[in-house]
């Protein structure tokens, strides 16, 4: 139980930590919207694998939160760098899919290709961290796939809905 609220607290430290640089209340929920995807990515790992959820799929997950996080903050400064230098938000949304696709989709198979050796490691003394490795892995494959889908998604929707009356840049 202490895992969840702890985790919880992770969540809002995260949340302020990204508040304050992009000087936006909506921003970072646009950013953290890729962690319940990834939690059901690892998950839906899990169940790919036929492993099932420990204490350490768990603290996967927790760590994950703050993997996934990092493309989509990646995106969003992005977007928004545009927008300062007077790019349209369709252009600026365009144009941040195209230039940060390969970063974001090499660190991302990167590093589901380095877990993949500790995936399939059939060592007793680390079988273990099998769980672990299966939540980080598989989540972030699913939250890359929704970061380059889903958050410039948001990000226009929010735009959308709250320019000019102060709700996303205060």
């Amino acid at each position: 139980s202490s895992l969840g609220s702890f985790a919880l607290l992770a969540l809002l430290i995260i949340y302020a930590l990204l508040a304050i640089p992009l000087q936006s209340y909506l921003q970072p929920l646009v950013i953290m919207s890729v962690i319940p995807f990834g939690a059901i990515g690892a998950i839906f790992g899990h169940f790919v694998m036929g492993i099932d959820l420990t204490f350490l799929s768990i603290l996967g997950i927790v760590a994950l939160s703050g993997v996934v996080v990092n493309s989509s903050l990646v995106l969003v400064d992005y977007i928004n760098r545009q927008r300062a230098s007077g790019t349209t938000l369709p252009e600026a949304l365009v144009k941040a899919g195209v230039v940060r696709f390969r970063p974001i989709l090499l660190t991302s198979m990167t590093t589901f290709i380095g877990l993949l050796p500790m995936i399939f490691d059939k060592n007793f003394a680390t079988h273990m961290f099998v769980p672990l490795a299966v939540s980080l892995a598989f989540g972030i494959l699913i939250g890359t796939v929704i970061t380059l889908l889903l958050v410039p998604s948001l990000y226009y929707i929010t735009e959308d809905l709250f320019a000019g009356n102060g709700a996303s840049s205060d």
